[in-house]
């Protein structure tokens, strides 16, 4: 569908980068915002939308999304993912470098660009690779990579060769002013690890990965990211303590921004007890304690964003004994629910929670978007905050249906996402 003038009628405007919460109509033209409030004198309006009694937000920003394609078709597709993004509101997808081949050269970025301007469902930017197929070994070429249109760098989560090469990869990344995406994990330490090490992990006989594997290694990155004053994002947290020493580094001056996965702030590593596969994650779920630091930092903004890391898998790899089974959740639909869930049970505001998923990535990567000011591309998100409704696998349009909130009751759900002013979902048609 071609962008159309617009008028999007009568909603709940909440557009946290402009400090926005009012009832206020959007008008939009070419793709892009026209005008907040006010019809432009002499605009023609050929469509309409209704958002009566709805929210009216930017688009959502998911920020380290796992993208099957290229390689791994069998558990998602460019196509199919987008398409699940545009049901859950999102407009731009961010994704890791770890496809098969590795974002490691502007010819694969190119390819998925291609493709997922092909499909025109969503925005699709890369993480380019911080080593050579992620190895961990020889730096990637990080300026052909952000010439070809990365918007930052990462190893993913795979290990890297020594603390020297990380060095390295931060100085690397400074002299071309690239975020690099952290996932902080000391290797040794979790080892064959699948669940948080505690008295779960004990009682199922299945090998724990202590809090120490994650704390360690932030305290590593935190220290060579002052050391390089480079910009670092610790993606995917899961340990207070990690929180603590990112708030005591920011108050000291550190270039630094953090994010949370979705489901990271609602399960706990009792969920994994009966051997439940759809709650193999890495990081794995820990602790109350450390779920409600968490929480507390997203309310706080020592959190600034938080994501689906979604990662989306054929049935036969959650079929396996837990240990062998794929870690990652299929998120993409359910990261505004999700959120919404927070604000239902008091945790966050809903300006804060919409933040969090706008204007809070588009910030930590230096990113134009989230914000609906006049100029800026039309992606937008409505959703009716009243509409219950219950998830059920078989109903998720991404490939991957693995997910632990299975038949959880959800209020509020997305009823039009637009992207560059084409409506690219409507629940109402």
């Amino acid at each position: 569908m071609i962008a159309v003038n617009l008028h999007i009628r009568g909603g709940r405007l909440i557009d946290p980068a402009n400090g926005i919460d009012a009832h206020l109509d959007l008008y939009l033209k070419h793709g892009r915002v026209l005008a907040v409030g006010k019809k432009p004198n002499g605009f023609r309006i050929d469509k309409t939308i209704n958002a009566r009694g709805k929210i009216v937000c930017p688009g959502l920003i998911d920020l380290g999304v796992h993208l099957r394609e290229p390689g791994e078709e069998h558990k998602g597709t460019i196509c199919s993912e987008t398409e699940a993004a545009a049901r859950g509101g999102i407009t731009t997808l961010i994704c890791m470098p770890n496809t098969d081949p590795v974002i490691d050269t502007p010819a694969v970025w190119e390819l998925i660009r291609r493709r997922a301007k092909a499909c025109g469902n969503a925005r699709v930017l890369a993480i380019g690779a911080l080593t050579r197929n992620l190895a961990g070994e020889q730096l990637a070429e990080m300026g052909a990579l952000k010439q070809a249109g990365c918007v930052a760098i990462s190893n993913a989560r795979k290990r890297m060769a020594n603390t020297l090469v990380t060095r390295h990869a931060l100085e690397y990344a400074r002299t071309f002013d690239l975020p690099v995406i952290l996932c902080s994990e000391d290797p040794h330490l979790k080892g064959d690890g699948c669940v948080h090490e505690g008295s779960i992990a004990s009682r199922l006989g299945l090998p724990g990965i202590p809090s120490a594997a994650e704390t360690v290694a932030v305290a590593r990155d935190l220290a060579l990211t002052e050391h390089t004053d480079s910009r670092s994002h610790f993606h995917t947290l899961s340990t207070g303590r990690a929180i603590e020493m990112i708030r005591q580094a920011r108050q000291s001056g550190a270039k630094l921004s953090a994010d949370v996965a979705i489901h990271q702030l609602f399960l706990l590593d009792t969920d994994v007890d009966g051997f439940n596969a759809d709650c193999h994650v890495d990081p794995p779920f820990r602790t109350q304690t450390d779920r409600d630091i968490l929480r507390q930092a997203v309310a706080s903004g020592d959190i600034g964003v938080i994501c689906s890391d979604h990662q989306p898998h054929e049935e036969d790899a959650k079929t396996e004994p837990f240990p062998l089974t794929a870690p990652g959740i299929s998120g993409l639909e359910t990261l505004l629910p999700l959120c919404l869930k927070l604000v239902e049970e008091g945790v966050l505001d809903l300006s804060t929670a919409i933040a969090r998923l706008t204007h809070g990535p588009a910030q930590a990567l230096g990113l134009p978007l989230g914000r609906l000011d006049a100029g800026h591309s039309a992606d937008i998100c409505i959703f009716d905050p009243d509409q219950i409704w219950t998830l059920h696998p078989d109903e998720l349009h991404s490939s991957g249906k693995n997910t632990p909130f299975h038949h959880w009751e959800f209020r509020g759900k997305v009823t039009h996402t637009l992207f560059e002013g084409r409506i690219t979902w409507n629940s109402e048609s």
